[in-house]
């Protein structure tokens, strides 16, 4: 029958597999550029522990220039790689957002008249700009991001693991509980992310056919009517805005509170080592920059997480309007 929905059997992740795969070039390049990123940004922590100990403990001042000319390097290194990550990543996912419209918009307009009776142009519209619009978290930044945190919190906690076995390893206690309630959040957002696009992509198609039909709207004193009907749209459209809002400000302040309870456990245990001998003085200010260098990137994961999420929902949208049976298909 015409109109009928083929069966559905690639989720949206398989969707973002099979995208990212296309594009698995361009990516790769973007995860070497953020892999020497990411241990540039690491000599400059590793410096201070020299700085400490060797040049200003043991009075080596040969160390110094040679010292800050490796940090000036690494410091060069490191925005040359993000100025390259930036451009590169970021073109190759506008050029993906753009065959994905491109791709959804030649399937719909040989879809069947039938189809475009049940939804309004501007859903349609919102379908093919805006869905396509999340890919950017997928195969631009958003991934290379969230690889980078993954990579930066590795090479942390091997140095953190050298400098300071106990601390690390209550720190990857509280990092495994970070994480698995970051796991929950992208889970429950996920849907919100779907309904808000699929009410505003209502709210916008209802919004351009009154405009649209103005005249006959005014013809038949339907004012306000439509102005009803506009209002409870955009407040269902507002009340789950509100609860990504707390849902991405709840991942935001779990980060926060992350930080803090790694603040005060290095104040209180790396103090007594510090007392005890355990660590020296440099070993200590190196540890609480590697663990400034994790934490930085595992906010930013949090954020992006919920991008990501929203991405997913997109094309949960874009994989239902691409089952819709195309009218120079056969006919089951």
């Amino acid at each position: 029958m015409i109109g009928k929905r083929r069966k559905i059997t690639r989720s949206a992740w398989h969707q973002a597999r099979r995208l990212m795969w296309n594009y698995r070039k361009v990516l790769a390049i973007g995860m070497g550029l953020m892999v020497v990123n990411r241990v540039s940004g690491f000599v400059l922590p590793g410096s201070s522990k020299w700085l400490i100990d060797e040049v200003i403990g043991n009075n080596r001042m040969d160390l110094l220039l040679p010292l800050a000319i490796l940090a000036a390097a690494a410091t060069l290194v490191q925005a040359g790689t993000s100025y390259l990550l930036s451009n590169v990543i970021s073109i190759a996912a506008q050029r993906a957002i753009m065959d994905m419209r491109r791709r959804v918009h030649e399937h719909v307009i040989h879809l069947p008249a039938r189809f475009f009776e049940r939804h309004k142009s501007g859903e349609l519209i919102s379908r093919v700009m805006s869905d396509a619009e999340g890919i950017r978290n997928l195969v631009g930044t958003g991934v290379v991001m969230l690889a980078g945190g993954v990579v930066t919190a590795v090479l942390a906690l091997i140095i953190m693991f050298v400098l300071y076995w106990q601390l690390t390893l209550i720190t990857c206690v509280i990092l495994g509980v970070f994480g698995g309630l970051m796991a929950y959040a992208f889970r429950a957002l996920r849907p919100i992310f779907r309904k808000r696009q699929k009410i505003q992509a209502e709210v916008t198609g209802s919004l351009g056919e009154t405009l649209g039909g103005i005249r006959l709207v005014k013809a038949y004193s339907s004012e306000d009517r439509e102005q009803a009907k506009f209002s409870g749209g955009i407040e269902r459209l507002f009340d789950l805005i509100a609860k990504s809002i707390r849902g991405r400000s709840a991942t935001v302040a779990f980060g926060t509170v992350f930080v803090g309870v790694v603040g005060v456990l290095m104040i209180v245990m790396g103090g007594r080592a510090i007392a005890e001998g355990v660590l020296t003085l440099g070993d200590f200010v190196m540890y609480i920059f590697v663990v400034g260098v994790m934490v930085a990137p595992i906010v930013q994961m949090a954020m992006v997480g919920t991008q990501v999420s929203e991405a997913f929902a997109g094309l949960d949208r874009i994989r239902e309007l691409m089952a819709e049976t195309r009218e120079d298909e056969d006919e089951d």
